[in-house]
């Protein structure tokens, strides 16, 4: 099936389309038109003008908006997460469940934004104040540009769509290439809804030249992005006086207590490392472990990992799928050999099959080897023996990212330290760092980005406030 374009409620076609194919099966799965500068412009001219139909627009009108595309999203939940499976090959299990996250995303945002309110305000607190009625509102920030990875294709469009829709703004989408029909099917359940805000959405495709031309527009009040970190600086420096939230990438980390439950530790660490073939910004990747468990742990890791299923993401069993394309296969294995020429070793032989790349964990990994100082976005795991939570806290933070940690430790006093000394938008008390509920403030530190997601907090990134006094 081909995607298209929309500008606004406008369906277009074009005549050159790039093609998609399987990452699984390398089968043509979908073509997306190839936009340019001009559908650009095109989309931001539409979405200026719908921005201030959406911002009149009444709340209940919005509500009633997401609650539809939530409904018809229920009815299509097979077909769209097979469209997830064939256009990124994430296995079809994985893939119900990320339609039933965005299910739950999108009716959040609208239950939250019935809720949201502003405050009145003592203006006479203070001795140089008087007695007024004072209060600030929530108001629309305008039009928001929404770009997207691969890695989560619909969840993550929903994460910024939902808000910024319900919010009163107007968006223009540009999804990830890697899954047009996805964003597609997705925007085409809010464009035909009885209950749309005419043409306060548009959908665009490309790469550089189209994301470009989207951020550096005078337009657009707020951009939101969820990809790399070197793109995410480019954003930073050329996007001009506009809101920005940036939800780039990580080097996730965990630390194993002697006190911790190692059996259960090792079956989560093999989930967070692994699922989505790695391929998640809070996957874990460096597992710090107490020397007093590392053997007992090293072990149990091992074992969890065997019993993954890799195969056709079309199987219900099957936990991991492909990588999602060529060089990331080729770029994992790097990462690999070059790990073992600097000393660690494989407690699995390394294995690759085309775009199938077997989970790997690493032990006697050190902390100056390039494969636990980078982002792997791979299936690969790195031990790393520590003498205690006082040796493995500073080197878990030495890192230029800080997204989410973990902590495995039935002691509640480290669980407290942990809290207070991991350097990490998010911690988790045993569990993985992986591990990431859509009603939550999501986001990270240093290079891992700028503001928050989830409903509430995406809704505050894009709205103003604004400050009445009544004398």
């Amino acid at each position: 099936m081909d995607a298209k374009i929309f500008f606004g409620s406008i369906e277009s076609s074009k005549e050159n389309y790039s093609e998609r194919k399987s990452p699984y099966s390398k089968e043509l799965v979908s073509r997306a038109p190839i936009c340019d500068v001009n559908d650009v412009n095109k989309a931001l001219s539409i979405a200026e003008e719908a921005a201030k139909t959406a911002k009149k627009s009444s709340l209940s009108q919005r509500c009633n908006w997401l609650l539809d595309v939530a409904k018809k999203l229920q009815e299509n939940k097979e077909d769209i997460a097979r469209t997830i499976t064939d256009e990124v090959g994430k296995p079809i299990t994985f893939s119900r469940i990320e339609v039933e996250r965005c299910i739950e995303t999108v009716t959040l945002s609208a239950e939250t934004m019935r809720t949201m309110h502003g405050e009145t305000i003592h203006t006479d607190a203070m001795a140089s104040g008087k007695k007024t009625i004072a209060y600030f509102t929530r108001e629309a920030a305008g039009v928001v540009v929404a770009i997207t990875p691969f890695n989560f294709p619909l969840n993550l469009i929903a994460h910024k769509l939902a808000p910024a829709l319900v919010a009163g703004n107007a968006v223009v989408l540009k999804p990830t290439p890697e899954a047009p029909l996805t964003a597609y099917k997705f925007a085409k359940l809010f464009i035909e809804s009885p209950h749309a805000v005419k043409d306060a959405l548009s959908l665009v495709y490309g790469d550089a030249e189209v994301g470009n031309a989207l951020i550096t527009s005078t337009i657009p009040r707020v951009i939101s992005f969820t990809g790399s970190v070197s793109v995410g600086n480019i954003i930073i420096k050329n996007a001009g006086i506009k809101k920005i939230s940036l939800e780039l990438g990580g080097n996730a980390a965990t630390f194993i207590d002697k006190s911790a439950d190692l059996p259960h530790a090792a079956i989560r660490c093999a989930l967070g490392a692994f699922v989505n073939s790695g391929q998640v910004c809070i996957s874990l990747q460096r597992i710090y472990v107490h020397a007093g468990v590392y053997d007992a742990f090293a072990s149990l890791m091992a074992e969890e990992t065997k019993k993954l299923i890799v195969g056709s993401p079309y199987e219900d069993a099957t936990f991991m799928g492909p990588v999602i394309d060529d060089e990331a296969a080729q770029r994992a294995m790097g990462w690999v050999e070059s790990a073992v020429k600097e000393g660690a070793k494989s407690l699995l032989p390394p294995r690759c099959e085309g775009r199938m790349f077997y989970p790997c964990v690493m032990a006697d990994v050190r902390d100056d080897m390039a494969i636990v100082c980078e982002e792997v976005f791979a299936p690969i795991v790195s031990l790393i023996k520590v003498e205690s939570f006082d040796d493995a806290a500073p080197r878990m933070n030495n890192s230029p990212y800080g997204l989410q940690f973990s902590v495995f430790t039935n002691d509640l006093s480290l669980t407290q330290r942990a809290i207070r000394e991991l350097d990490a938008g998010g911690i988790i008390i045993n569990d993985m760092p992986t591990l990431r509920f859509d009603i939550q403030p999501y986001g990270g530190v240093k290079f891992s980005g700028v503001g928050r997601e989830g409903p509430k907090f995406t809704i505050e990134e894009m709205t103003e406030i604004k400050s009445v006094i009544i004398c």
